[in-house]
């Protein structure tokens, strides 16, 4: 950015931004800022001749939405981290709270994803005709009741 743009777009700033500078700004398009609005992901800006107006407070906003989608929250979740705590809460106890339960989350979407990569390995090295060979085994599990043990 040259020295100008700079100088006009610290200018910009100052004053406040319109929701399409702090989207382009921040990489997002203008409905998923207000969608943030609305869910109360981001606090409201101030209003001016009916337009919005937002000051760089928002940018902190945005970076914890992101913060959390990065660990795997949930906008509901990312939500709760914001909201639903006593505002006497320090982050670090909002953190660990929601930290605990996604990880359990986590940890089982990990180990059904290993079970899939395995079911998917063995796929690979099918040489059935046909479909009905492919799953005669698990038809045969199936239909003596033994399904619900099977690990394959």
């Amino acid at each position: 950015m040259d020295n100008a743009a700079h100088i006009e777009s610290a200018a910009h700033v100052a004053e406040g931004m319109s929701i399409g500078a702090v989207a382009r700004m921040a990489g997002l398009e203008v409905s998923t800022i207000r969608y943030y609005e609305s869910v109360g992901l981001i606090p409201p800006p101030r209003r001016v001749g009916g337009k919005r107006v937002y000051d760089t407070a928002v940018f902190e906003s945005i970076a914890l939405v992101q913060l959390a989608q990065d660990a795997g929250f949930t906008l509901a979740e990312a939500r709760a981290l914001v909201a639903g705590f006593e505002q006497s809460t320090p982050a670090s106890a909002r953190w660990q709270a929601m930290a605990r339960k996604k990880l359990v989350d986590v940890t089982e979407r990990i180990e059904r994803a290993e079970r899939m990569k395995v079911v998917l390995e063995r796929l690979l090295r099918c040489k059935c005709q046909t479909l009905e060979q492919c799953v005669r085994s698990r038809t045969e599990a199936l239909r003596d009741g033994s399904a619900r043990d099977r690990t394959d």
